[in-house]
């Protein structure tokens, strides 16, 4: 999710309130990894609110390390492959269902029962690997949701 490297720079320009929010997960997430205790998050915390300049938010993290969520693209890398493999193993099924009603005779069409029941879970497993801003989630309402995408890292 979000990186101590905040999407914005760090020279003396109000920060606002989404960059505020930014600044507060990055915080979470480093006392989440154990690099921060709950006292000291929550005195981040109340100094990322208080801040007024973007400077005051990239000072909260000069004694934390760089590159948390650097392994993101690698996992959303594995995501997709795995997803990939899915999508393939089920259509090679499809086609072996269907091979099989055509060589036992084109009768009742049975496949569609399996085909139907494994499509689900690959329909359940494209859903998941999609961002959610393209499922449409906090669309449409003017506002933006935190915690939807990672911050862009600087």
């Amino acid at each position: 999710m979000a990186t101590e490297r905040l999407a914005f720079p760090t020279e003396a320009v109000r920060a606002s309130d989404a960059e505020r929010e930014q600044a507060v997960t990055a915080l979470r997430e480093h006392t989440a990894a154990g690099r921060l205790t709950v006292e000291e998050l929550a005195q981040r915390l109340q100094a990322a609110f208080a801040a007024r300049t973007r400077k005051d938010l990239h000072d909260l993290f000069g004694d934390l390390p760089l590159g948390i969520g650097a392994d993101r693209p690698h996992r959303d890398h594995a995501k997709a492959r795995a997803h990939k493999a899915h999508v393939r193993a089920y259509l090679l099924f499809c086609v072996s269902m269907v091979a099989l009603w055509a060589v036992t005779g084109l009768g009742y069409f049975w496949p569609i029962w399996p085909i139907m029941g494994w499509g689900i879970g690959v329909a359940s497993h494209t859903a998941a690997c999609w961002p959610r801003r393209a499922r449409g989630i906090g669309a449409g309402t003017g506002r933006r949701r935190p915690g939807l995408r990672p911050p862009a890292l600087g």
